[in-house]
């Protein structure tokens, strides 16, 4: 760790040590990074005294594939947050988001005099908030939480590793991606209580049945410009409202994860409808291919293999506006 960031999280830690009541965010439709860096620190902070609560503001309730997780008590609805204010809040804490608007209406509280303390590994991280511990050299975000813990004096248990070892391993597509640190604390996590197929079944090996009728419509309207991106190819293909009726928001999220598995495309895009005229797009890339680097051009964000963004307006306009995007400059690293 360099200098820079052992200052940081020297100055985060003592932040969070001294506060009495604190507010953790986590973003907009919170994946096991985002809700189990938030969570950790929750219960974490708890025991040391402090009052704490965890909220976000879409959707209205915890996604069911982490609602088995430890500590789920603390969340509160981000209704009460909006009524209510900050009134009786000594810090806030965003985790895991790259900016302030991934936070939803909840970033309306950032207006006060409560400080925001930003806790985050996206490298399109935008410095909201008046203090920063952002690092994109970690695998994850749970990767800073944990260097926290070990700050505040927190020793790891069972609920405490199976937060961090969520987040890691999904953050990290199930370590396929994870640098050899990500594996070391994988291990010390799983010596400290954390069991691998029992928590990760809930949270990507699970779907109801109606999944599979998603995924024959779904895949069955892929289609493949092997021409795009200079011949490396781009694979795409569209979840609708009415493909998504009734099931919930991992089902269309899990799409992204078979059709990056093309061969003959080096990027791949799924577009989510969230409304008449909005999609919520979901980036995956391979052999160089930085689909970060385009998601950050249309206004979102992410790493630089997975990444998404909102487009407003129709299906082929994101997909030609996305097109246009990978072939900007620094989409596709040198070595590709």
């Amino acid at each position: 760790m360099i200098a820079d960031q052992r200052a940081d999280l020297t100055g985060a830690a003592r932040l969070l040590g001294s506060a009495r009541s604190v507010l953790l965010l986590a973003h907009n439709n919170p994946d096991a990074d985002s809700l189990g860096s938030a969570l950790t620190l929750g219960l974490a902070l708890g025991r040391r005294g402090a009052e704490v609560s965890v909220s976000f503001d879409v959707p209205g309730a915890i996604p069911q594939s982490l609602s088995g997780l430890p500590g789920v008590d603390l969340v509160t609805p981000a209704e009460r947050w909006l009524q209510a204010g900050t009134s009786g809040l000594d810090l806030l804490v965003s985790v895991d988001a790259g900016s302030a608007e991934r936070l939803g209406r909840l970033a309306s509280l950032f207006d006060g005099d409560v400080p925001l303390l930003v806790i985050d590994h996206h490298a399109s991280n935008t410095y909201f908030g008046q203090h920063h511990l952002v690092d994109p050299s970690a695998d994850a975000t749970v990767v800073l939480v944990d260097a926290l813990l070990s700050e505040l004096g927190v020793p790891l248990d069972a609920d405490l590793a199976a937060l961090l070892y969520a987040g890691l391993a999904t953050d990290t597509g199930g370590f396929r991606h994870g640098s050899a640190a990500a594996h070391v604390l994988a291990a010390r996590l799983m010596a400290a209580g954390a069991r691998p197929a029992e928590l990760l079944q809930a949270i990507t090996d699970s779907h109801p049945f109606g999944w599979l009728g998603l995924l024959s419509a779904v895949l069955g309207r892929a289609v493949l410009d092997p021409l795009a991106l200079g011949g490396r190819g781009l694979v795409h293909t569209c979840v609708t409202l009415r493909d998504s009726a009734g099931l919930r928001q991992e089902e269309a999220d899990s799409v992204i994860d078979i059709l990056r598995t093309t061969s003959e495309a080096a990027a791949a895009a799924v577009l989510k409808q969230s409304a008449a005229d909005e999609w919520q797009v979901s980036l995956r890339s391979r052999d160089g291919v930085r689909v970060g680097v385009a998601a950050i051009a249309l206004g979102g964000g992410g790493h630089p293999q997975a990444a998404g963004f909102t487009w407003r307006g129709d299906y082929q306009g994101a997909i030609a506006a996305l097109t246009q995007a990978l072939d900007g400059p620094g989409a596709v690293s040198d070595e590709a």
